[in-house]
């Protein structure tokens, strides 16, 4: 047996079962589905769901820290830093993190967003304490050395090239953000610039890290079906044993107003041409405070899938299999940013068909959108779609935590999850043709095409 298993429950933890902790409310009845919050003094929230469907626990920590934290210069630094975090502490080897969570037979990962980074874990609910004691550990313990940055700078170096500059999809994307956005911290993709990374040290990872990684900043989430108050318990011995960190909140950056239609042409090495088109949005963290704004996050929510959402939305019947002016399209929106995002429309022309026809095809649909009311069979369908999903995810231990966590970690309270499928269906056509008329317009419009280069004459 490797030390990994032994260290994991003798020595570093003391203890693996639940009982370790009991607390005294151990014997109060607990609801099935319920969640449970307890704020530690430090700051940290707790949020443990119950779900009895399993005995595995899902286990997440959430830092409300992004790439819409950085700014020009550090960019990336959020994404690095979530790499270093597997790395060694002041009680683990570089690796034994993981080594122990899979010799427990669990498995984990990470990932950073423009608004949040965050670390889990899906394992036996038994190992629940041992994986909170090592979340805790690393959360203020992190040891970087300068050998071991360097190698992990070039992994994700490498990673930029692999995900981004050599896809030229993905290059297009970034490119387009970075053009919608001027002064928003969305303009940064969450890897970095490969400049930024270039340019990156040490000791700006271990300052990010102590500025952020604080018990103040964080959430954990827990689902499964265990006792809540044990789980609390156990934080105050973990978790709670750290102290909060005294922490300016980031200052607003509202982007500035568009005042003009916006376009860009990245050349990339593709077979086909794809375009994107993009206008900025609220959000509900943007929206808090103005039920009418609010109102409109979700027709917004509710406009995207009435032309996105499956094989009977607008997009693919209608471009793609009757107009056959793409070979796909898409809509895409994210009513949970912590800042004004973007609303994007996208597609790949059809074999004959131009980038322009696409988009004027494109353009057509909201037009149509502005012009008419949705017909309620349309209505009936995305609101069907959406019960039919929030029932569906519910089934995933997983996706409940995320909610949850996300929902916390941009600046929302997690109860905004109850409201999501009453908001969606109180959504009407009047509501969409308001929402796309108010914001759908030529001056707000960016626009980034994907222009097919083999040669790739002056690099990218």
């Amino acid at each position: 047996m490797k030390k990994a298993i032994l260290i994991s429950c003798a020595l570093f933890l003391g203890a693996c079962s639940q009982n370790a902790a009991k607390s005294k409310h151990a014997d109060m009845p607990i609801e099935d589905g319920k969640v449970y919050e307890k704020v530690l003094a430090n700051g940290m929230k707790i949020l443990v769901k119950v779900d009895r469907r399993s005995p595995v626990v899902v286990n997440q920590v959430w830092y409300k820290v992004g790439s819409s934290y950085e700014h020009n210069g550090i960019t990336g630094l959020s994404h690095m830093l979530e790499h270093m975090m597997f790395k060694e502490t002041k009680n683990l080897k570089i690796g034994e993190f993981s080594e122990i969570v899979a010799e427990n037979g669990g498995r984990d990962n990470a990932f950073t967003g423009k608004d949040y980074t965050a670390y889990f874990q899906t394992i036996a609910a038994d190992r629940l304490p041992l994986m909170m004691k090592l979340e805790a550990d690393r959360m203020r313990n992190v040891r970087i050395s300068e050998a071991e940055f360097k190698k992990e700078l070039e992994v994700v170096k490498e990673e930029r090239r692999w995900r981004t500059e050599d896809k030229p999809g993905s290059l297009t994307y970034e490119r387009f953000q970075a053009a919608a956005f001027m002064n928003s911290p969305y303009h940064h993709p969450v890897v970095g610039w490969m400049e930024d990374l270039d340019a990156m040290s040490m000791d700006d990872a271990m300052d990010w890290y102590r500025r952020w990684y604080a018990p103040n900043k964080a959430t954990q989430v827990v689902v499964d079906d265990v006792n809540p108050f044990d789980v609390f318990a156990l934080a105050e011995k973990t978790f709670g044993k750290h102290k909060a960190v005294d922490l300016d909140p980031p200052k607003p950056q509202p982007e500035t107003r568009q005042r003009g239609e916006r376009r860009i042409k990245v050349h990339g090495r593709a077979e086909l041409p794809s375009l994107l088109l993009g206008w900025k949005v609220p959000t509900l963290v943007t929206a808090q405070g103005d039920a009418e704004v609010e109102k409109e996050v979700y027709a917004l929510e509710v406009l995207a899938g009435i032309l996105d959402g499956g094989n009977s939305a607008r997009f693919p019947r209608e471009l793609v299999r009757d107009q056959q002016v793409a070979q796909g399209a898409g809509a895409g929106y994210s009513l949970a940013d912590r800042l004004q995002t973007l609303f994007t429309l996208s597609g790949t022309p059809a074999k004959g068909k131009t980038v322009e026809q696409l988009e004027m095809a494109l353009m057509e649909q909201l037009q149509r959108i502005k012009d008419s009311p949705v017909s309620d069979a349309e209505m009936n369908r995305v609101k069907s779609q959406v019960l039919a999903a929030d029932v569906y995810e519910k089934d995933s231990m997983f996706y409940q935590g995320m909610v949850l966590g996300m929902l916390e970690t941009v600046g929302l309270n997690w109860g905004k999850a109850d409201e999501y499928v009453p908001m969606i269906q109180a959504v009407t056509a009047a509501d969409i043709q308001t929402v796309a008329n108010k914001y759908f317009t030529e001056r707000g419009l960016t626009v980034g095409e994907l222009v097919p280069d083999v040669a790739q004459q002056g690099g990218q």
